[in-house]
């Protein structure tokens, strides 16, 4: 009985064994033949396909290698390779982490003649291998885009350009497909056309003062394609001289405005000014790092403008102001001394008496209206069509973002805020977020002439 029982133990006790050994290998083979495909992703081209363009995928193979990767164009029941592992036709392969790769080559009709105008598809397979190589895992990805290789078409309508270095001009031009992005570039400056009337745009356009006289300007067109067109239209560029200036820095000075602009802007605290000491550090922190943060938080507010125009006839200035700086002042700062810092003053000092009331320059809306480092307390209007007025070293406001202000309404009293070494206004025009001459604004004939003339020629209102 008890060889029985014994007998009996055993047998299950291999069963169990047997059974346990079963489910392992059959785990294991389970999971050798489990995991994830490859990941395929194309990230280029979104939409549309033009003469020239670029075709970029990424596939992720987590802790695997692909063993297959194919990229083709389907179009007109037509497929054409245009990558594979064994030939990569001029494709950069790079990898970008440990498990995933990117594929990167040139796409459009200069470099796949086979494209043709219309629909096609992108398809692409990737292929990799299971654990221990029992089987085959693989994924595919598509995308449908449109081929166009035409390009758009612009032709310029106002006449007569003439353009002052540093300041503004306007054009009047048809592009066409409507749906083309389009304006105006200068060098490397671009500036956005304004819807005005069927197929008729406008765009407001500078030759800044640090760009040079021969600086290229043209109307351009360009489709989502990348295909573009382009169209020289401006008659002559005139040179005009800037002013150059010496700035004599003393304690006094420093010590009243570092502390303070310093205080608004904690990024630039300099131990030296914390403690009270030396304010020479920090005030070329403020002169230079500032000045140009700032420039770049004004030029971003050139996005938000409206695209009509609001403002109608000349801007105006400060009523009974004089000039203590002009436009593209070339400064060179000096301290005991000795030369610490040169910038450029990119705007107009006006001055009447202390904390006079500052009028809107033009009818427009209020963008900004609070401290901007280096010009204290300030107002940003925008008037539309990319073009803006600023306002700064206010000692208060009278207005808040969002308003809509007339022409000549109050914005806020003159002061001394910011770099300010008296009671003024510091006032800039501003042209897709580009600091401009000031002057042909205030200039009724210049506007006139320049702005409302090509409007009315092209029928614009």
């Amino acid at each position: 009985m008890v060889q029985w029982f014994y007998d009996r133990l055993v047998i299950r006790w291999l069963l169990l064994i047997i059974v346990l050994a079963a489910a392992c290998l059959g785990g294991a083979y389970i999971l050798a033949g489990r995991g994830a495909p490859p990941l395929i992703t194309i990230v280029k081209p979104d939409r549309m396909v033009g003469q020239t363009g670029t075709l970029e995928v990424t596939v992720e193979t987590p802790n695997a290698q692909l063993f297959a990767l194919t990229i083709a164009l389907e179009q007109n029941g037509t497929t054409t390779p245009l990558f594979t592992l064994d030939a990569p036709q001029g494709a950069t392969v790079t990898r970008i982490d440990a498990g995933r790769v990117r594929i990167s080559r040139p796409f459009g009709k200069t470099s796949v003649p086979a494209l043709q105008a219309g629909a096609a598809r992108v398809s692409v397979l990737a292929a990799r291998q299971s654990l221990f190589k029992l089987k085959t895992l693989s994924s595919t990805a598509s995308k449908d885009v449109q081929v166009r290789l035409d390009p758009p078409r612009v032709a310029v309508v106002s006449m007569k350009h003439y353009v002052n270095h540093g300041g503004s001009e306007l054009v009047v031009y048809r592009a066409t497909p409507a749906d083309v992005r389009s304006g105006v570039r200068v060098g490397m400056v671009e500036y956005p056309g304004f819807a005005v009337g069927g197929e008729l745009k406008a765009a407001f356009f500078a030759l800044l003062h640090d760009q040079p006289l021969a600086a290229p300007i043209m109307v351009f067109a360009q489709d989502e394609a990348g295909n573009e067109a382009h169209a020289a239209f401006v008659d002559n560029v005139f040179e005009k001289p800037f002013k150059k200036s010496r700035i004599e820095l003393d304690d006094r000075f420093l010590n009243r405005v570092v502390p303070e602009i310093l205080q608004h802007s904690p990024e630039l605290q300099t131990p030296a000014a914390a403690e009270g000491g030396d304010m020479l550090p920090g005030f070329l922190r403020v002169n230079g790092e500032l000045r140009k943060m700032n420039g770049d938080t004004i030029a971003g507010l050139a996005a938000k403008t409206d695209a009509s125009r609001l403002w109608t006839g000349p801007f105006i200035q400060l009523g009974n102001s004089k000039v203590e700086a002009a436009f593209a002042d070339q400064r060179t700062y000096f301290y005991k001394g000795r030369e610490v810092d040169r910038q450029v003053h990119l705007g107009f000092d006006l001055a009447v008496t202390a904390r006079v009331p500052v009028l809107a320059a033009n009818a427009g809306v209020v963008l900004n209206a609070s401290w901007l480092g280096i010009y204290g307390n300030c107002v940003i209007l925008d008037h539309g069509m990319g073009v803006q007025s600023l306002y700064g070293h206010l000692s208060s406001f009278d207005v808040k973002v969002g308003d809509h202000v007339t022409k000549g309404q109050t914005l806020g009293r003159s002061g001394m805020t910011g770099l300010a070494g008296g009671d003024h206004l510091h006032f800039t025009m501003l042209v897709g977020g580009h600091p401009v001459n000031p002057v042909e604004w205030w200039d009724a004939h210049w506007i006139k002439d320049r702005v409302e003339r090509k409007l009315s020629d092209a029928s614009v209102r």
